[in-house]
C-alpha cells in the first residue's frame, strides 16, 4: 500500500494524536527503518526513546517469539519462571540500594505508582515535581507535569502537588518539608529541551528528603536503561552518586513492547502490602522476554559505551557548525540548541533520510537514537546537513 493510501486509512480510523511525519515506517534494523514506498532513513528518534537496541533486534525478536509459542500471557496471580529471570536480571544492573521491582505497562504507569508508593511508606500526601517535568498523561502523572499545556489539559487535577524551579536548590529547600510524601524529578529534562542540573543539585535534592523524611524518586523512563552512557541515572557520577528511593522505567526498557515498571529501595518495598499494588497486564511473560532480551543484548554488546561515544563524536562534528549553541544532554539522549527556532533543521534533515525530535524548546533538536547506532554514521549525518546554509522557507 502507498504513503497516500495508508495516510488516508489511518486519519478516517484514528482518533488524532500528535503532527505526524509524511511517511509510513513498514520495517527496520539497527538504526535504520524503510518506509512503504521503500525509502531508507536513519532513525535517529528510535520511536521516542524506546527502541534502545535497535529496530527488530534478532536477540529480542528470538526471546519474544520463543516465549509467544509457549505461553503468551498469565497474570501475576501465578508464578513464572521468566518473570523471575528478568527481574532478578533488573535488579542486578540496577544502582546497589533498589533491591526489588514492580512491573507495569507503560511510563504513566510506572509513575503513578510511584507516588502511591511515596504516600504509603510516609503517611502523607504532598508530591514535588518541577518546571520542564513531564510524567505522563494520567491523572497524577499529569498532575505531576508543569510543562506547557499538559497540566491543564489533565484538569481537574489532582490535588497536593506542588512546583519547583528545577535546578534550583534553596527553592527545593523552601518547598520539600515534613509535609511531603515525595519528590518527583526527570533527570534530565527531555521534552522541556534536555534540561540539564548539575550532579551536586542531586545530591542536594537527596540530603533535603532524608531530613524531611520524604522519597525521592527519578522519573528514568527516558534516561534509564543505558541511554546517558550508564545504566541508569541514579547512583552515576551525574547524580554524585545519589541514590534515589524509587526509579521508573519504561520505553527502552523492552526495545518497543510496552512495558514499564518501578525500582524499589528497601524502605519503600517493606511499606507495601499484599494488594496495595496491581495490574492485570504488568509481568506478562512476552514483557518480561523482551525486557530479559534487552537487557541481554545492552550488556553483551556493550551499547552503554557505545553511547558514549555517540555523544563524544556529535560534539566533536557539530564544533563550529553555522547557529548552533551547544549540545546538551548525555549519551543519546541530546539535544541541538540552536541560535534561532529548529523547524527548518528538522525539516531539511527529514527530507535527507534523517529522523530525528522537536521539544517544547522551539530551538532545541532532540536526538534519541538506539544505543547501538553507528556514531561516525549519526555524526556525519547530522553535520552534512546541518552545515548547508537555511533559510526560512527550507
Amino acid at each position: 500500500m502507498n504513503f497516500n493510501d495508508i495516510k488516508l486509512k489511518e486519519d478516517a480510523y484514528q482518533v488524532a494524536t500528535y503532527v505526524k511525519m509524511p511517511i509510513a515506517v513498514e520495517s527496520g534494523s539497527g538504526a535504520w527503518v524503510w518506509t512503504s514506498d521503500g525509502e531508507r532513513y536513519l532513525d535517529l528518534y528510535g520511536g521516542h526513546a524506546v527502541c534502545a537496541t535497535g529496530h527488530s533486534h534478532p536477540r529480542v525478536v528470538v526471546a519474544i517469539k520463543e516465549q509467544a509459542e509457549k505461553l503468551l500471557f498469565y497474570s501475576n496471580l501465578v508464578y513464572s519462571e521468566i518473570r523471575g529471570r528478568t527481574a532478578e536480571k533488573l535488579v542486578a544492573v540496577a544502582p546497589g540500594e533498589l533491591i526489588q521491582a514492580f512491573f507495569c505497562n507503560s511510563g504513566t504507569e510506572a509513575n503513578e505508582n510511584a507516588m502511591r508508593m511515596a504516600r504509603m511508606a510516609t503517611g502523607r500526601n504532598k508530591i514535588v515535581s518541577f518546571t520542564g517535568g513531564f510524567h505522563g498523561r494520567t491523572a497524577d502523572s499529569i498532575s505531576a507535569t508543569f510543562l506547557g499545556k499538559y497540566r491543564k489539559l489533565g484538569e481537574p487535577n489532582v490535588p497536593h502537588h506542588v512546583e519547583a524551579p528545577f535546578g534550583d536548590l534553596e527553592s527545593a529547600e523552601r518547598l520539600i518539608d515534613r509535609e511531603t510524601a515525595g519528590v518527583i524529578i526527570e533527570p534530565i529534562q527531555s521534552m522541556a529541551g534536555v534540561n540539564e542540573a548539575t550532579p551536586e543539585y542531586f545530591s542536594g535534592l537527596r540530603h533535603i528528603c532524608d531530613r524531611n523524611g520524604a522519597m525521592l524518586i527519578f522519573d528514568e523512563v527516558q534516561t534509564g536503561v543505558g541511554r546517558t552512557g550508564n545504566w541508569f541515572f541514579a547512583g552515576s557520577k551525574l547524580a554524585a552518586g545519589a541514590f534515589p528511593d524509587v526509579v521508573t522505567l519504561a520505553k527502552s526498557l523492552g526495545s518497543g513492547i510496552p512495558v514499564g515498571a518501578c525500582l524499589v529501595n528497601e524502605r519503600v518495598a517493606s511499606s507495601i502490602a499484599l494488594n496495595d499494588l496491581g495490574t492485570t497486564f504488568g509481568g506478562g511473560m512476552i514483557a518480561m522476554a523482551a525486557v530479559l532480551a534487552t537487557l541481554e543484548a545492552i550488556e553483551d554488546e556493550d551499547m552503554i559505551t557505545n553511547a558514549r561515544l555517540v555523544e563524544e563524536r556529535l560534539r566533536d562534528s557539530l564544533g563550529g557548525v553555522p547557529g548552533v549553541v551547544r549540545l546538551r544532554g548525555k549519551g543519546c539522549l541530546l539535544g541541538i540548541e540552536f541560535d534561532s527556532p529548529c523547524k527548518p533543521k528538522y525539516d531539511a534533515l527529514l527530507e535527507s533520510g534523517v529522523i530525528t525530535g522537536t521539544s517544547s524548546n522551539p530551538n532545541v533538536l532532540r536526538l534519541l537514537p538506539p544505543l547501538c547506532v553507528d556514531a561516525d554514521v549519526a555524526a556525519d549525518a547530522i553535520a552534512d546537513v546541518l552545515r548547508k546554509p537555511f533559510s526560512v522557507a527550507t
